[in-house]
This record gives C-alpha cells, sequence and structure tokens, in this order.
C-alpha cells in the first residue's frame, strides 16, 4: 500500500514548506515539508518546492515501509494514509511502542482511532498544531471507513 493524494496533501499541509533550514518544534534542524536533516546534509542556498518533494518522498517511503511491518491487521486507504501521517511525524519508534499500535494490532479500530487524538502534545503542552494534525488524521481514518461501507 502507498499514501495516497489525500494523505500526501495532509503531510504537505501540516508540515509547510521551508526554503531554509529551521528547528522544528524538538529543536531538529529541519527543511522543506518537514525533512529532518541527516548528518552528511547541508542546503547553505536552502532548497526549492521541488526538491523537497523529492526529499519528502523519500522519508515518506521509509514511513510506509515502517507503518506496513509494524501493522498486522488488514488498513483502509484512509487508515494508512493516517498511520503514514502519524509516522511520519511522531516517527516509527514511538509507533511501535503505542498504545495506538497495540489496540490497533487487537483489530481494535475505533479505539486505535480514539488514540491518535492523544498525541498532540509538544514540550508538555497542548500544541494547536498537533491537535489539528490529529483530527485531520481522525478525518482521514473515518472518511475511507465510510466510502468502503457505503460501496459495500
Amino acid at each position: 500500500m502507498q499514501l495516497s493524494a489525500a494523505g500526501l496533501e495532509l503531510v504537505k499541509r501540516s508540515e509547510g514548506f521551508r526554503e531554509q533550514v529551521y528547528k522544528d518544534i524538538a529543536g531538529l534542524l529541519t527543511i522543506g515539508y518537514g525533512h529532518k536533516l541527516l548528518t552528511h546534509e547541508s542546503f547553505p542556498n536552502g532548497i526549492n518546492d521541488a526538491q523537497a518533494v523529492a526529499l519528502l518522498a523519500r522519508d515518506l517511503h521509509g514511513a510506509e515501509l515502517y507503518v506496513t511491518h509494524l501493522v498486522k491487521v488488514p488498513l483502509t486507504q484512509g487508515q494508512f494514509d493516517a498511520l503514514v501521517d502519524f509516522c511520519f511525524n511522531m516517527g516509527a519508534a514511538r509507533l511501535a511502542s503505542s498504545t495506538l499500535l497495540t489496540v490497533l494490532n487487537h483489530g481494535r479500530y475505533q479505539d486505535a482511532a480514539e488514540q491518535l487524538l492523544r498525541w498532540d502534545i509538544a514540550g508538555g503542552e497542548v500544541s494547536q498544531g498537533l491537535k489539528t494534525r490529529r483530527e485531520a488524521e481522525l478525518q482521514l481514518w473515518h472518511n475511507s471507513e465510510v466510502a468502503q461501507q457505503t460501496a459495500a
């Protein structure tokens, strides 16, 4: 399974585009659409949108692989998209150790969806940006379910 256009749009909208290196909310050096700089990377002149999209595609491929590896139950496209966005944003280690993943892998889809909303804290406080992102992930998660039920 691969991230859909709707999932990609959520990532791009949530991350926003920055042509110059900046520190993200966790203090990590970042550029483009949320690309965390690797030790060997340097962008002294910044990047353009095409370069940012290429970095994002590589980063999202990694998130897709982690979700595919970690999740042991069938997913709808919307659920997959929501989890890839979550994994890209929060990291594979957080997904791997989360209650969200545990309940999902036990087939408790609704409980897993509700777990998404718990991941809105940054620096010990609720982050409006994370809250909005988690709500958008939840919307993706449920919209796909509705579409499949209607088609059945």
